[in-house]
């Protein structure tokens, strides 16, 4: 299907790969990995034809049609969700164009015995017929089919795309190519903004997909689940096996282990041959012996070894100051957004030096409790922090923060202090940014690129309490472990909130599960909270309090609940942003009535002010009803 020979591309003067040449065919699911900044993006742009190479050659199929889903997307504002779904079929919509047009001219004429009728006539007879073959009878009930499955509901799909957040705009960029019958699938970071039902969705739908797919992720169970190659790309070359994720991790060290031991045995002969050289060549006679031998040696093919790309950030968490023994004191904490609860009289002691993941049902209040802990949320209920705890706070969208018209540099320079500022480029050198990569835009860089980046930014702030929700978003497998080395190794106290069991394992000392907005903690790392659930995975604690709460027959659907309000989360998050901020500014303007009333009340358009912040204040109390409602239809 697709070709590549000798493909070469180099920035700045170094080459991102070169020289490198793989086949795309029928049936393929290909896995690309390689740390961030290695090409990966790279590459699919130059497949999709978005980025030239600076040589080598892609000779494809003829009418070879190839769908490429790009991070960044522009939409047509105005459009609703089925609208701009519907663009995925460009032949079907230009041909519908033309039987309307000839409709019209059936109705408008009257010269029913002409030519030019009869005509017309045949050609809406061509046209209809066209239309049946290329799926114009089937492509609206396909185009429902798939949105539903990616999560949309039917009451979305008469939605103006303008009113969704980016992430559940990607979705539907997602769906217009899964429509469209393309022979190959660029995928860059497909899962990115998915709950988990709709990742297990789009695993089954890619298994069966006919054509061609080349995926980008760092989510290791998705590769697995989808993949049956895996190309790496590592120090401008490729190494490609016919095996998922896993499995070529086993294969190529297996490979690599081989290379070594044929090198180290060559390199032994290489050696014995020399010394022999060397005592020929003090004897006229044995001269001729010792020539045949350095000819021997000159065509010996030596064994390299594949090289391995060790590069990884180093990151260290240093402890600003020691705390008093309780860090975090929360008592009966209730946060509520007009009617609806999210964290009913929940307790919670952190001590120092512990180390706790939050984990359970998205939509259970893990990521509010968290926030309410570092300061960001207004609550109900008793909430204390010990003597000298100072908090790093890493956010779960901690990336989206960061100002794309910056440099990496400034990004730093302007987040740092007078203390700090002559070490930031040392900080940025141990995040991989070094010499001109510290020069580039933020707006440029990869979305692990942006973690490490956030990273980096946080370690211009004094902390002893580091409180980090979902932080390996986007980073590289590498990148993870790197983390959690340095979470191991952090000497002050660590709240953590994330699903990643591979992440969890041996990280913490407390598991505290949220469930039906309480909490119960368990002491150890998450394998043994698995085990006292009698679980295998964080995955199947969702499934199994589904199954005990639904009906039989709604088992296998039920299956996935544990992330399935992942990408609502986000959208609430910034509700609950906004909610607050305009809780502070009517309760600063209730204070300044209450205090000053007759000069306050005297300020030109203050109650006009007053009155609209309130009002916007009660529209988004309903919004943040309308999204949680949401989310408890899809727990029950």
């Amino acid at each position: 299907m697709l070709n590549i020979h000798n493909l070469s591309i180099s920035f700045q003067g170094e080459y991102l790969f070169e020289e490198i040449t793989f086949k795309l065919g029928q049936g393929d699911r290909v896995g690309l990995i390689g740390k961030n900044g290695a090409g990966k993006s790279t590459m699919l742009k130059i497949l999709s034809k978005d980025l030239e190479p600076d040589s080598g050659q892609i000779s494809a199929d003829k009418d070879l049609k190839i769908g490429f889903l790009r991070q960044d997307i522009d939409f047509v504002l105005g459009r609703t969700v089925l609208e701009e779904a519907y663009q995925a079929f460009t032949e079907i919509k230009e041909l519908e164009a033309k039987m309307e047009y000839i409709n019209e001219q059936f109705v408008s004429r009257t010269d029913y015995e002409s030519e030019a009728y009869h005509q017309l006539m045949v050609d809406l007879n061509d046209l209809q017929h066209q239309y049946e073959i290329i799926g114009g009878y089937n492509y609206q009930g396909n185009t429902e089919r798939i949105l539903q499955g990616l999560g949309f509901q039917r009451e979305d799909f008469d939605k103006l795309t303008d009113t969704f957040s980016g992430g559940w705009r990607m979705r539907i960029e997602l769906a217009k190519l899964l429509l469209q019958n393309n022979d190959i699938l660029l995928l860059d970071e497909p899962t990115n903004h998915l709950d988990i039902e709709s990742i297990i969705w789009l695993e089954g739908f890619l298994k069966n997909y006919p054509g061609a797919v080349a995926i980008v992720s760092h989510d290791k169970m998705f590769l697995d689940n989808v993949t049956n190659r895996t190309i790496e790309i590592s120090l401008g070359r490729i190494y490609d096996y016919p095996k998922a994720y896993s499995q070529f991790l086993v294969l190529r060290q297996e490979i690599r282990d081989q290379q070594i031991a044929s090198q180290k045995n060559q390199q032994k002969q290489i050696e014995q041959t020399e010394k022999l050289i060397e005592k020929f060549r003090a004897k006229a006679s044995k001269a001729t012996m010792a020539q045949s031998l350095i000819k021997k040696l000159d065509k010996i093919d030596r064994i390299e070894v594949d090289e391995d790309d060790n590069s990884v950030m180093t990151l260290n968490f240093p402890v600003s100051v020691t705390p008093g023994k309780v860090v975090v004191e929360a008592n009966d904490i209730v946060k509520e957004y007009g009617d609806k609860k999210v964290l009913q009289g929940v307790s919670l002691h952190i001590e120092r030096d512990s180390k706790t993941a939050f984990v359970g049902q998205n939509g259970q209040g893990k990521s509010t409790l968290a926030k309410i802990i570092v300061g960001e949320l207004e609550h109900e209920g008793h909430l204390k922090l010990g003597h000298n705890v100072q908090i790093g706070y890493f956010a779960q969208n901690q990336a989206e923060y960061l100002d794309g018209n910056k440099t990496v540099l400034d990004t730093m320079i302007d987040a740092a202090n007078e203390k700090n500022r002559s070490k930031v480029r040392d900080i940025l050198g141990s995040f991989l940014f070094r010499g001109e990569e510290a020069d580039k835009y933020v707006r440029v860089l990869s979305g692990g690129e942006r973690n490490r980046l956030a990273l980096a930014k946080l370690m211009l702030q004094p902390f002893n309490v580091l409180v980090m929700d979902e932080p390996t978003n986007h980073l590289d497998i590498k990148s993870k472990n790197v983390l959690k080395d340095a979470l191991k190794r952090f000497e002050g106290t660590l709240l953590l909130v994330s699903h990643d069991r591979d992440f969890l394992q041996n990280l913490t000392d407390k598991v505290v599960e949220f469930k039906d907005h309480k909490l119960k903690e368990y002491l150890g790392d998450v394998d043994f909270y698995l085990e006292e659930r009698n679980v295998q995975n964080l995955r199947e604690v969702e499934k199994r309090n589904v199954v005990k709460e639904q009906p039989k027959e709604k088992k296998t659907a039920s299956y996935e609940d544990q992330k399935k309000l992942k990408s609502l989360n986000n959208k609430l998050s910034k509700i609950e942003s906004q909610i607050n901020e305009l809780e502070r500014d009517v309760k600063k303007s209730d204070l300044e009535l209450a205090n000053n009333y007759d000069e306050v009340s005297a300020k030109p358009d203050f109650f006009d002010i007053y009155n609209k912040k309130k009002k916007k204040l009660t529209a988004l109390m309903s919004s943040w009803e309308d999204v949680q409602m949401e989310i408890e239809e899809f727990e029950s």
